[in-house]
């Protein structure tokens, strides 16, 4: 029957006619054990936490659910909660967030089977293919390994003895055959991490994260639930051919975001961008004139790149290389991390590039060295024989 008193004061709060059929209904309806349901917490007693269900009903939840080990509560009146029905006794209704070692938990296995309730358990032992894990006080449940979830850097022994939260997969044979999942606890706790990263993440801001696996064109990062990529480009301001010289997997780093897109759930991180650019001195140390000593990194069909300090590349020209000879390639007179001498021609600072060419010193190396070529060639002797230019030219004066 319905309460006509409490129809009139919600009539009195102008609630409507469909609200008054909800809470209504939910005062006469049977909760089944395992229904999951939301309310507000309304009270906190030395023991239990009791939940607003209607404004004539209360359930009640064991105190010990919230607290940590120092006995410090996870919520406070007020606080909306998510909680499982379990039973009802003497009209107070018994909820639960997770079913764990009490006497009553047994009885309601298969309900949080039936509605993903999480249930804590304690590692028992490692036995093949998986462990055995201890719930609802004496129920023996298998995880196995793909499902336990353990972190690289544990072992099957650092997961014994410890007491975690499972959601059941299987259930049978009355409780004689149950198998766990600690996945989907952590989906859960990752995804709740990664709503609360969105609000404090933003592009330009330092973090710090591990190194969780390095690839050929990056090294990927985890900050707190979320990955992050570090590309090859933004390890350093030189060029690196192997990451692993530079990064190993499990270091922690601070590094940069430089690109959010949680549409997509990628960050784009940078090492480069915590180090000093060194473009910030390139005026003082590379002014126009000056000479430098570099080596040759890259080559193209329109010249050689030459690096004076990592991250700070100069270009001599193709027409710059040859001198008078017609060259096809930089590599007809260049090698790869050759040391060659070159002069600062142009700076330009607003698209970071510097011209280069050979100093007199590097083209009359240059010069030495293919007429030594020329030479061999017309004599027919090898090029460790032939000693210095001076001496051919020596031995063919004696000869005359």
């Amino acid at each position: 029957m319905i309460d006509k008193k409490r129809m009139v004061d919600l009539e009195e709060e102008n609630i409507t006619f469909q609200e008054i059929m909800d809470a209504y209904e939910f005062d006469t309806r049977r909760l089944r054990p395992g229904e999951k349901i939301e309310a507000k917490v309304v009270k906190i007693s030395d023991e239990w936490i009791f939940i607003d269900l209607s404004e004539k009903s209360e359930g009640y939840i064991d105190k010990t659910e919230f607290a940590d080990e120092s006995g410090e509560l996870s919520l406070k009146e007020g606080d909306i909660i998510t909680a499982y029905f379990l039973s009802s006794r003497n009209s107070e209704k018994l909820f639960t967030t997770k079913l764990g070692s009490t006497p009553m938990a047994g009885d309601h296995l298969q309900e949080a089977f039936r509605n993903e309730i999480p249930v804590k358990g304690t590692v028992e032992k490692e036995v093949k293919g998986g462990y055995e894990i201890k719930i609802a006080g004496s129920f023996r449940a298998f995880c196995p390994y793909s499902h336990a979830c353990i972190e690289k850097s544990e072992t099957g022994n650092d997961y014994v003895g410890k007491h975690l939260e499972f959601m059941i997969l299987e259930f049978g044979e009355k409780g004689r055959n149950v198998v766990l999942s600690r996945r989907p606890i952590i989906e859960l706790e990752r995804k709740k991490e990664k709503e609360a990263l969105k609000k404090t993440l933003f592009e330009g801001m330092m973090v710090e994260g591990k190194v969780i696996s390095i690839r050929n064109f990056g090294a990927f990062i985890e900050v707190g639930a979320i990955q992050g990529l570090l590309p090859i480009s933004e390890i350093g301001w030189g060029r690196v051919n192997d990451i692993n010289e530079v990064l190993s997997v499990g270091e922690k780093i601070a590094v940069k975001i430089i690109a959010i897109d949680w549409e997509r759930e990628r960050i784009t991180l940078s090492l480069k961008a915590t180090m000093p650019d060194p473009w910030d001195e390139i005026e003082n140390k590379y002014p126009d004139g000056s000479v430098h000593s570099g080596e040759v990194t890259r080559m193209t069909k329109f010249g050689a790149f030459v690096t004076l300090e990592p991250g700070i590349d100069g270009l001599v020209h193709i027409s710059q290389i040859g001198k008078g000879k017609k060259i096809k390639h930089p590599s007809d007179v260049l090698e790869l991390q050759q040391t060659v001498s070159v002069i600062v021609e142009r700076l330009d600072m607003e698209n970071k590039r510097i011209s280069l060419r050979f100093s007199d010193h590097h083209q009359q190396n240059t010069t030495e060295e293919a007429l030594k070529e020329q030479l061999n060639m017309y004599t027919g002797n090898s090029a460790t024989s032939m000693g210095t230019l001076g001496d051919i030219l020596k031995g063919k004066l004696s000869k005359k």
